[in-house]
């Protein structure tokens, strides 16, 4: 899931991962624009960690994510998503509306005015899509629009990535549970404003009762900035109703170069 990077999704120097998944994402300079959502799991199994479950509880009808991401490249990002089914249950297949909420900063030093430059951005975006739920998996597939904004401290001509516009998005989620005690996800978002971009794949074991570990990596990036992510995720803690996802790792950026980046995800069902 995803809290989110500037990831999900920006300017150089910087997206979150959303999410997604709460990813975006963490992103240096521009990027959590695309934090990942958290990607929701089959029927008769636990959205999250792929745990089988007794029961399926329909009682719920929205999930709230969010997901936070820093990157010692200086930048700082948030995300929050909220999806819910029309008409039918969640857990079973059919549409889904999605409204995701995007914001940070970052800074970068700037080639082209000799000076540190600092960004901040914002995004919201509305989708709509369907999801298709199996026993061990679930795809979803979002279309809509998305309204970013880039402000700079200072005017950087090196930088086209600024001001404020609409553009087309589309995102997709998948997650599975391949045998009883490993997952996989994907996240991946597009929008043609800026031609912004994030991905994020996941691959886990389970070490404890719905519990899992391992490897991530996350690709994000706009007009300005590129930037790859290689580390490690701890998911599936409860605490309540809450689930949540820890993330770290090392982080490659055009501007800033190398890094480290840490991210949290949470997400809740009413």
């Amino acid at each position: 899931m995803a809290v989110v990077s500037r990831n999900h999704q920006r300017t150089p120097g910087t997206l979150c991962v959303l999410a997604c998944g709460l990813t975006a994402a963490f992103a240096s300079p521009a990027r959590a624009a695309d934090l990942p959502a958290a990607a929701p799991a089959a029927s008769g199994v636990d959205w999250y960690t792929g745990a089988q479950t007794q029961a399926v509880d329909d009682s719920w009808a929205v999930a709230v994510d969010g997901s936070t991401s820093i990157t010692s490249n200086s930048s700082a990002f948030g995300s929050v998503t909220v999806t819910t089914a029309l008409g039918t249950p969640p857990t079973v297949s059919g549409a889904r509306v999605r409204v995701e909420g995007v914001a940070g900063t970052y800074s970068y030093p700037g080639q082209a005015v000799g000076a540190r430059v600092t960004g901040y951005q914002q995004e919201g975006s509305l989708l709509a899509g369907y999801e298709w739920i199996w026993r061990d998996a679930a795809l979803a597939g979002y279309i809509g629009f998305n309204v970013r904004s880039n402000q700079l401290s200072i005017p950087d001509p090196g930088n086209p990535v600024v001001g404020t516009g609409v553009g087309l998005k589309v995102a997709g989620n998948f997650y599975a549970t391949p045998t009883d005690r490993t997952m996989v996800s994907a996240y991946g978002s597009y929008s043609t404003k800026f031609n912004a971009y994030y991905s994020r794949f996941r691959v886990g074991y389970m070490v404890a009762d719905g519990v899992y570990i391992g490897p991530e990596a996350l690709f994000l990036g706009d007009d300005f900035f590129r930037q790859y992510r290689v580390g490690a995720h701890l998911s599936g803690l409860s605490f309540g109703p809450v689930q949540m996802s820890l993330a770290a790792g090392y982080v490659r950026d055009r501007v800033q170069g190398t890094g480290y980046y840490s991210s949290i995800e949470a997400r809740a069902n009413f």
